[in-house]
């Protein structure tokens, strides 16, 4: 394509996804310095030419959360004081999502303080994908581009009949995810109503639909510890049902979780590379890549197209 005002700016937290669009759209890398001060701080500085340019830096807040976040803040605050012509951060996986609300007292809202830090650091754009809690993008004073994976999980599980699995949402909060997927491919879903116990206890209690004799795919936005969805795995088996598959967006897989899915007799689990991918992932986990889809968003963005089309859930 023609790289005619866009440039490309990768932070340190997934350069391998970053190489992955580059080489989709044609258009290089700039070159740029991401480290850090002896005392750990973030030390960042551009050597390319990005004055007027449309940049966009491709930065997951994955794993060191926190380090990925202030990477993201600085290069954003780099590039404004560069005088770039617009900065749109892409986050494949936005973090600290889970805390999008007060649903108890005296605790933050975590979401909305991310969301103010970027904006307040000057980014003019964002997109990112499968987000904890749609209405996050509401957090926002400028615009947010949510993509969806499920184009991706769509073509891996082309392979299974209408009739002959189920959709399941591990919990309440992942219907409408579900009924998404079920239409798409096709089939019926089903819900496991659980109760959460803490952080990382999970008790699920009832399962609100049929899964007896048919395969299943578990979705999900994430795996972090795979507390909620092995123990959903375990309450569809136990209501007989087949095959068991999982296709979570973003792979996390942090604490026990490589423990828990082992334990978990799956056929297989799908995740994406939002995520820098662990390098000790079971076999049976199989890793897709966004980079086709956020490449796309990316190029519609920067030449003034629509992109409706790639977030329609």
């Amino acid at each position: 394509m023609n790289d005619n005002g866009l440039a490309l700016l990768s932070g340190s937290s997934h350069p391998d996804l970053s190489h992955k669009i580059s080489r989709i759209l044609g258009v290089p890398l700039t070159h740029a310095q991401v480290g850090r001060f002896p005392d750990g701080e973030v030390d960042v500085k551009v050597h390319d030419d990005i004055r007027a340019k449309d940049v966009f830096i491709l930065q997951p807040t994955c794993p060191p959360v926190n380090e990925a976040l202030v990477e993201l803040l600085t290069l954003i605050d780099c590039c404004k004081r560069s005088s770039v012509g617009r900065v749109t951060a892409v986050m494949p996986y936005f973090g600290y999502a889970r805390k999008d609300r007060k649903d108890e007292g005296r605790v933050p809202i975590t979401a909305k303080v991310v969301a103010n830090c970027l904006t307040v650091a000057g980014v003019d754009r964002v997109l990112t994908m499968d987000l904890h809690a749609a209405q996050i993008q509401g957090f926002f004073d400028v615009p947010v581009d949510h993509l969806y994976a499920k184009p991706v999980f769509k073509e891996a599980f082309s392979f299974l009949q209408p009739g002959s699995a189920v959709v399941v949402a591990p919990d309440a909060g992942g219907i409408k995810m579900a009924r998404a997927y079920a239409q798409t491919l096709g089939l019926h879903f089903a819900i496991v109503d659980k109760r959460r116990m803490g952080p990382d206890q999970v008790a699920s209690e009832h399962l609100i639909g049929e899964v007896e004799g048919k395969d299943v795919i578990l979705v999900d936005d994430m795996i972090s510890t795979a507390g909620t969805i092995t123990d959903a795995a375990r309450m569809v088996r136990k209501h007989g049902a087949g095959r068991i598959y999982i296709a979570a967006t973003h792979g996390l897989f942090v604490g026990k979780a490589i423990e828990r899915i082992k334990a978990a007799e799956l056929e297989a689990v799908y995740v994406t590379d939002s995520v820098r991918p662990r390098t000790d992932l079971p076999a049976f986990v199989d890793v897709l890549s966004v980079a086709p889809l956020l490449a796309e968003a990316i190029r519609r963005i920067h030449g003034n197209l629509s992109v409706t089309s790639l977030f329609v859930e």
